[in-house]
């Protein structure tokens, strides 16, 4: 799975340990959710750090919910739960890896 390389010019907050703002494993770097968002540093600005594609979670038996036991993270329109260092979304009765 690609990411895509889309800058986010008008962000002024810097993110860190202790912004406030939900820290996301992904890959070789940390995600920071922000307002429905995922930014991450890249060469000195931030970028939206979406996935480039489709990719299912395969043989994920887990359902996640309210009372799951996972973090919920608000991303556009639905919500990730952050789970062994993947972002899960329900997505045609599977789950995606986000």
């Amino acid at each position: 799975m690609t990411t895509l390389h889309q800058e986010h010019p008008s962000h002024t907050h810097v993110h860190g340990p202790g912004c406030g703002h939900t820290e996301v494993p992904h890959g070789d770097h940390v995600d920071y959710a922000h307002n429905g968002h995922l930014h991450r540093e890249h060469s000195g600005h931030w970028d939206e750090c979406e996935p480039g594609g489709h990719t299912a979670h395969e043989d994920h038996g887990h359902q996640h919910g309210e009372a799951c036991g996972h973090e919920s993270v608000l991303h556009g329109d639905h919500v990730d739960y952050l789970h062994d260092g993947h972002r899960h979304a329900a997505h045609d009765g599977h789950w995606d890896d986000h």
